[in-house]
């Protein structure tokens, strides 16, 4: 039985570079990958793009209300808008980037995909916001994915970062909408336990 799988960590800790070593893995064995991720995140406008530099289309973005499932099958297919069906290899791996602003009945999609379409599903996402509440895409893959793994990355004091600050104006902030993409007004920055603490004033959201 194919599995779903969710690979997390603290912003700056290698996600998206995993991803694309993922899919150049496959491909370097000549088999087929999708490479998907949320419409919400608009960095790179449709690239899934790794903070060393690396960047690659995503063969297609999930909106909001939209069923990865039916998108799924569709690329998987070779049915893509404006093109006609055609032959094409069946997919080894459905790879997803910033899975944490997927929905929850998105993550059950993909659990789909892997259950019963057969196809191994990798998500990569965030756990927790900059308030450290879970996203509601993370908290569903944490309860549904046959494998978890963390990747792990330091904060600036040199102990492991778990949390995420959001800073507005190189100011640390605990309020506004759960998400802001990074570059638009906002920063973000991994930060262990006691840095986090200090940055906010004690506050945990």
């Amino acid at each position: 039985m194919a599995k779903l799988y969710f690979r997390y960590g603290a912003m700056n800790s290698g996600k998206s570079t995993s991803l694309l070593q993922a899919a150049f893995n496959y491909e370097e064995r000549g088999q087929r990958v999708l490479l998907a991720k949320p419409s919400v995140d608009t960095k790179g406008e449709g690239e899934v793009i790794s903070r060393l530099g690396l960047t690659r289309a995503a063969d297609f973005l999930v909106p909001p209300e939209a069923s990865v499932r039916d998108l799924f099958t569709a690329h998987a297919a070779g049915r893509e808008p404006g093109t006609l069906d055609i032959d094409v290899p069946s997919v080894a791996c459905l790879l997803v980037d910033e899975a944490q602003f997927l929905t929850t009945e998105q993550v059950e999609d993909l659990f789909r995909i892997a259950v019963i379409d057969g196809v191994p599903v990798l998500a990569y996402g965030i756990r927790t916001d900059f308030r450290t509440r879970a996203f509601a895409g993370s908290a569903r893959l944490l309860e549904l994915a046959h494998s978890l793994e963390e990747l792990k990355t330091i904060c600036r004091c040199g102990r492991k970062a778990v949390l995420t600050t959001r800073t507005v104006g190189g100011r640390v902030v605990l309020d506004g909408d759960q998400v802001a993409i990074d570059g638009q007004r906002v920063a973000y920055e991994a930060r262990c336990g006691t840095c986090y603490l200090d940055a906010s004033g004690d506050r945990l959201g």
